[in-house]
């Protein structure tokens, strides 16, 4: 019985030497293998706030090392980025206009002002006028100033400054025949579509319109008073109509379509960077979720395709929805161009705007991992807010990239719905189209791409430890 036994215990111990790890055949022995000196280490490295910054452990000098390392790497990356990015808004800024504006002058009154305006307009080039005048026939414009006002209003051109039919006519009778009713402001009127820029309306179009025109009034004032100085009727002029003389001609600005609603600089500017943040916050959860629910891995290739496109596409859909409504609960007017159905037209032009700046993170979120898409953002953000400020045509020429940047034809979709401009909607949502269109192959095949270099990378040796199944022995007792 006693030799049984023995036998079989030591059959027991040979296979058991013959694993590659050694089991602990009792407590005692398991105890015995560990210092207690080392046993009370292991818990201060595992306790939470057991250790300081600057630990002397090699587990310490590991963790400052790897802390630095992010912390300094992290920060010389914001760095370069201020010299890299940051420069593209910076640069847009700088030296605005680096070309002028273009603008009409059209005599309608082909006397001696219409004359004389003319040429002032079309010679003051060098001056600091920031129009580039070109003069213009009014036989172009048979239907007279409405014709041409419809033409800036059409954004076939940014100003217009029409010398209003009979003006010489109506100056001369009233040197003549005093008139106490001459308005000298009737002689020249000058057309301008603010909503169409505001920025460009406000500090490049309208002064350089009221500089330039207040030096020709003061230069026409000097002009005609000279020749009426000898008048008999001088006398009677200065009495019953001083106007006359002292501003005989002067101007008009007609601001065609105004930017009338401030809040509408919510919409059409500041709101497209809220869309893209929107849209970041929307990738990072959709992240989340398929790392939670393990469907990062699990999930085979075209499934997990799928569902990052879909669920996206309907995340923005919704939230385009409540945000379209929240510009309508600060009482947004969507009703200019297309009446009723303005507010769909709205919605669906912020929708498509999200898809074309959002998805586009989603995209390369695979790629640059969860550390590196914020960086892309800050460089997806700066590089259409540079091309939304002013108009490209007096930006330098690197900037001609904004006629397909999404903020540009987002924004000039939008003022088309808010304020009633020039109709492009059309072209505007097609460009968008295409960025989603880019999205929609590009996240495919990022997608492919990581998946298939998942799968060929081979496991290391700490992924098998991890895999491999923990095996217990329990204390054996002898017989």
């Amino acid at each position: 019985m006693s030799t049984a036994v023995n036998s079989s215990s030591s059959s027991s111990t040979t296979s058991v030497a013959s694993l590659p790890l050694q089991p602990f055949t009792n407590k005692a022995q398991f105890d015995s293998s560990f210092s207690k000196e080392d046993v009370v280490q292991n818990e201060l490295d595992l306790k939470p706030g057991s250790r300081t910054f600057f630990d002397k452990s090699h587990e310490g000098n590991q963790a400052r090392k790897t802390y630095l390392t992010v912390f300094f790497g992290g920060t010389f990356m914001v760095i370069l980025m201020i010299f890299t990015v940051l420069p593209i808004y910076w640069g847009s800024l700088w030296k605005i206009p680096t070309r002028n504006l273009n603008g009409w002058v059209v005599d309608f009154d082909g006397g001696f002002i219409g004359q004389s305006v003319s040429q002032a307009l079309g010679s003051n080039q060098g001056s600091q006028s920031r129009i580039t005048w070109t003069v213009i026939s009014a036989t172009n414009f048979p239907g007279g100033l409405q014709q041409l006002s419809d033409a800036v209003r059409d954004e076939q051109i940014w100003t217009a400054v029409a010398i209003n039919p009979g003006s010489t006519a109506r100056l001369t009778a009233a040197l003549t025949i005093p008139n106490t009713s001459y308005d000298g402001a009737e002689v020249i009127t000058a057309f301008a579509v603010e909503a169409r820029n505001e920025n460009a309306y406000r500090s490049l179009i309208r002064p350089s319109l009221q500089g330039t025109l207040d030096v020709v009034s003061r230069t026409m004032a000097q002009r005609i008073a000279q020749n009426a100085a000898n008048s008999t009727t001088l006398a009677s002029v200065m009495a019953a109509s001083p106007q006359t003389i002292v501003s005989p001609v002067y101007y008009t600005i007609r601001n065609l379509i105004p930017f009338d609603q401030a809040v509408a600089t919510a919409s059409t500017f500041v709101g497209m960077l809220y869309q893209v943040i929107m849209g970041f916050f929307v990738v990072m959860i959709a992240q989340n979720a398929r790392e939670a629910s393990g469907y990062q891995k699990t999930l085979s290739t075209k499934s997990l395709i799928v569902l990052r496109l879909t669920s996206s596409s309907f995340a923005y859909f919704m939230i385009s929805l409540f945000y379209s409504l929240m510009n309508l609960a600060f009482q947004l007017d969507v009703t200019r161009k297309f009446g009723s159905g303005g507010f769909m037209v709205f919605w669906m032009v912020n929708y498509v705007g999200m898809l074309a700046v959002a998805l586009a993170l989603e995209s390369l979120i695979t790629l640059l991992t969860v550390r590196g898409i914020p960086f892309f953002m800050l460089l997806w953000i700066i590089a259409n807010l540079s091309v939304s400020i002013f108009p490209l045509e007096v930006m330098p020429s690197i900037f001609k990239y904004g006629y397909a940047a999404p903020f540009y034809n987002l924004s000039r979709a939008l003022r088309t719905v808010v304020f009633g401009t020039k109709n492009h909607v059309g072209q505007s949502v097609g460009i968008l189209f295409a960025w989603v269109v880019i999205s929609f192959i590009t996240l495919p095949l990022i997608q492919w791409f990581v998946r298939r270099n998942e799968t060929r990378t081979p496991v290391t040796n700490e992924e098998i430890g991890e895999r491999r199944p923990r095996i217990s022995f329990e204390t054996q007792s002898t017989l």
